[in-house]
């Protein structure tokens, strides 16, 4: 029966060791992803930091064009609203110079 027993030890420690190996093994190869991941993140979000500095641009640039727009609207409502007048001054003026001239 002693040696059935020193078998099981030497079994066991040898299952141990293989159990030790593979979880150095893992070990290493987590470390390994854990590394990539960080290098992936730091990478990512250089390229979000990039992205949005451009975004910020692109955005400074559209209300720019915003503020264009509504000076545009601005004038055209002001014209809108003085076209009635310079129409009827000029026809007014046209009429004076036509009933000047048949007047000759």
């Amino acid at each position: 029966m002693a040696m059935n027993v020193e078998a099981e030890i030497r079994d066991l420690k040898r299952r141990v060791s293989e159990l030790e190996g593979s979880f150095g093994f893992l070990t290493d190869q987590v470390k390994g992803v854990h590394r990539d991941l960080l290098a992936f993140q730091e990478k990512t979000e250089q390229r979000f930091d990039r992205i949005d500095g451009r975004f910020g641009q692109v955005d400074g640039r559209l209300d720019k064009v915003e503020g264009r727009l509504d000076h545009i609207e601005k004038s055209v409502k002001d014209l809108r609203h003085d076209m009635p007048g310079i129409v009827g001054e000029t026809m007014r003026e046209v009429l004076r110079e036509r009933d000047g001239a048949s007047r000759k």
